[in-house]
């Protein structure tokens, strides 16, 4: 029945669609993905890369996601967290996941993103 993830979405506060793609971009290199023309009036941007697909969608009252996120995959964890590192995020590396290298990371907005790779 079920095939697989079509897209994850992360919620943003309204008109912060250049500091997504500052960082879904510019950061995690990762491309913007037009949205149709209906739900692109509702503001927000949606980003894939490989098999992934984002989309931030505005919350006006937003709260970052702190506990629930997408657990993403990776093939170079270690060029990850350099591109991170030299953007200035902050990144914590957790080796609790047996099977995986991992580390948590935040987007501009708050929300938790965790990323993994095969160990």
């Amino acid at each position: 029945m079920f095939e697989g993830l079509h897209h994850a979405q992360l919620a943003m506060p309204r008109g912060e669609e250049e500091a997504a793609r500052a960082f879904f971009a510019g950061v995690l290199g990762m491309t913007e993905v037009e949205k149709p023309p209906v739900l692109a009036a509702r503001g927000g941007a949606w980003f894939r890369a490989g098999g992934l697909e984002l989309h931030l969608g505005v919350e006006d009252d937003f709260v970052p996601a702190r506990k629930a996120h997408p657990g993403i995959l990776v093939s170079d964890l270690d060029e990850l967290v350099r591109r991170l590192g030299a953007a200035g995020q902050q990144v914590t590396w957790d080796a609790d996941f047996p099977g995986f290298r991992r580390v948590h990371a935040h987007d501009p907005f708050g929300n938790r993103l965790e990323f993994l790779q095969p160990a």
